[in-house]
């Protein structure tokens, strides 16, 4: 139903779009959008550490991994953008070069947490950390951090939802409307749906670590499915043209969230059936500069017969 057939009350509690989402500073452009991804990426980094130390962990371990796992998570999030919707960057009139251009949004969160992992592996190797535990540590302020970074989409009035006449709706411009709508104004506002979601699901990450003491990735795992089962349904909202939209009746990434849903489910009952509890040692050999003493220091072999292999 078009806006304009409204009643005036509905249209005065949808929820506006920004006018702009580039301000400059003389001539350096300051995004909505990329404002959005950093702070997701301060405020995860915040938790991890907070959360790590906590675990034994050195202060500072997640700040350092950050360095490692953000350009690699920037790449894979681009990468996978590119590979799943490489129709918008090449082609007769495309241009290739736009595919660098991530300020402009596309970043697909697998692909970013792929290579993020990457990106964390190669550091806590190189440290003589144990990766699952601090993937744990890690898990729930990427939520926060996905949560952020979804309202980087508001400013760039894109990945909305269906047209709705609901009083949340959120209002599109026309320059931003997909052309099948361009007489619709309110949509269901899908970035404050998944932040909300997000939210939600870190609260509830952190109330069960903190009960059941989750160790040997099952943090991690519970983020997967808590995260696939928001998306899925949330995914399933859009309107936005893709160029998988319909993979056996359902959008790719719906896809993407039901399988890796599953395959989190079940490493998550074989972590717990062959590593109950959490792990006491987090490292194989003391941090850089510290000679030994506490349970960080203890070795790697020890630690494998109370709790497992290193991860």
């Amino acid at each position: 139903m078009p806006v304009e057939m409204l009643s005036p009350l509905v249209t005065l509690m949808s929820i506006p779009s920004p006018s702009e989402g580039v301000w400059h500073i003389g001539p350096v452009p300051i995004r909505g959008y990329a404002l959005c991804i950093i702070l997701g990426i301060v405020l995860a980094i915040w938790i991890g550490e907070k959360r790590w130390v906590a675990r034994g962990g050195a202060s500072g371990e997640v700040s350092d991994l950050a360095i490692w796992a953000v350009p690699f998570g920037l790449v894979g999030g681009r990468l996978y953008h590119v590979a799943t919707d490489w129709e918008l960057y090449f082609g007769e009139g495309k241009n290739p070069v736009t595919a660098l251009y991530v300020w402009r949004g596309g970043l697909g969160i697998w692909g970013a947490i792929a290579l993020g992992a990457v990106g964390a592996w190669l550091y806590t190797r190189s440290r003589g950390i144990k990766l699952l535990p601090m993937l744990d540590a890690l898990a729930p302020g990427v939520l926060v951090a996905q949560a952020m970074g979804r309202w980087g989409n508001w400013f760039n009035q894109e990945l909305y939802g269906r047209p709705t006449d609901l009083p949340w709706g959120l209002e599109i411009d026309v320059a931003h409307r997909e052309t099948r709508f361009l007489d619709v104004a309110t949509y269901h506002p899908t970035f404050l749906y998944e932040c909300l979601w997000n939210l939600a699901a870190f609260a509830l990450l952190i109330w069960l670590d903190r009960r059941f003491k989750l160790g040997h990735g099952r943090v991690l795992a519970l983020y997967v499915m808590l995260y696939t089962a928001g998306r899925g349904w949330i995914e399933n909202l859009r309107v936005d043209e893709v160029q998988l939209n319909n993979v056996f009746g359902l959008r790719f990434n719906v896809w993407t969230s039901i399988v890796l849903f599953v395959l989190a489910a079940i490493f998550f009952v074989w972590s717990a059936r062959r590593h109950p509890g959490r792990e006491d040692v987090v490292r194989t050999r003391p941090p850089a500069g510290e000679s030994g003493g506490g349970s960080d220091s203890e070795p790697a072999a020890a630690d494998e017969t109370a709790s497992g292999p290193t991860a």
